[in-house]
């Protein structure tokens, strides 16, 4: 058994030299903080893309400049990501002690995943995580944006989002606990195509209607869980960034969507 699962698409998602990766993902957060309110709401939780850096990284990274004023708040980031090539029953949960990303390792939370796995919908299951992106490419923004924090990443199989909703509630926690949702929106379809997808996509997120599909978002099941939550919490969501590979990576006919999201209270999400 691994004590550290070990970064599984540094090179192809992102860099895999820790200086072009460190580079790489300053880039993007110097470009997210030049938009407007960039960095001026303390969110709860976020939703964001997760293909490779040149496509979604510019999306994933306005919602990472939100962080800015809780890099030494935020001690736990529960992360969820669809599983791609493992089919799971329910959660997955690792058994290591770390995540290795190219900028270093990351803790796994392993208290707060004990206490969720005392849930009939979490499993522990490493093949799931062994070659899982939807996670890994979220480690090295967290590592550029946060102090010391500790990880409990789920790979999101066949589960319900009330499902997943529950074991959210269950590590839910304070100021010191980010909730993030890895997800893309639509795949493959024509320029013109995906932007009406995903406008409608990024809507119903909006309205918290926990309604999506997989056709509409690879992460649907945690989106869908995030909207139960944050109508529990009273967090109202906000769009940060739509688009899609056509706009970053300059090929229109076959585009993947991508959005990214924070969640904030209503009355008190502001720095």
């Amino acid at each position: 058994m691994r004590d550290v699962r070990p970064a599984a698409v540094a090179g192809m998602f992102y860099p895999g030299v820790p200086a072009d990766l460190a580079a790489s993902v300053r880039g993007c957060l110097v470009e997210a903080a030049t938009r407007p309110r960039a960095g001026g709401v303390r969110p709860k939780a976020l939703i964001v893309p997760h293909a490779g850096y040149v496509y979604s990284g510019p999306i994933a990274a306005v919602a990472y400049a939100r962080l800015a004023h809780s890099h030494a708040t935020i001690r736990r980031v529960v992360i969820l990501g669809p599983t791609h090539r493992v089919a799971v029953r329910g959660l997955a949960l690792p058994s290591v002690r770390a995540f290795a990303t190219p900028l270093g390792e990351v803790e796994v939370d392993r208290k707060a995943a004990a206490l969720a796995l005392t849930l009939p919908q979490v499993v522990e299951n490493d093949a799931a995580h062994a070659f899982e992106h939807s996670l890994e490419v979220q480690l090295p923004f967290l590592q550029a944006v946060l102090d010391d924090f500790r990880i409990v990443p789920f790979a999101v199989g066949a589960a319900t989002p009330d499902e997943v909703a529950d074991v959210l509630d269950r590590l839910w926690g304070g100021p010191e606990t980010l909730i993030l949702v890895s997800s893309d929106l639509s795949h493959y379809h024509r320029y013109a195509d995906a932007r009406m997808i995903d406008r409608g996509s990024a809507d119903s997120i909006l309205t918290l209607s926990a309604s999506l599909d997989h056709e509409q978002a690879c992460g649907a099941t945690a989106i869908n869980a995030l909207a139960l939550c944050a109508r529990r919490h009273g967090l109202v969501p906000e769009l940060l960034d739509l688009r899609n590979s056509g706009d970053t990576a300059g090929d229109r006919s076959r585009v993947v969507g991508y959005a990214s999201f924070a969640f904030a209270e209503e009355d008190h999400g502001r720095s």
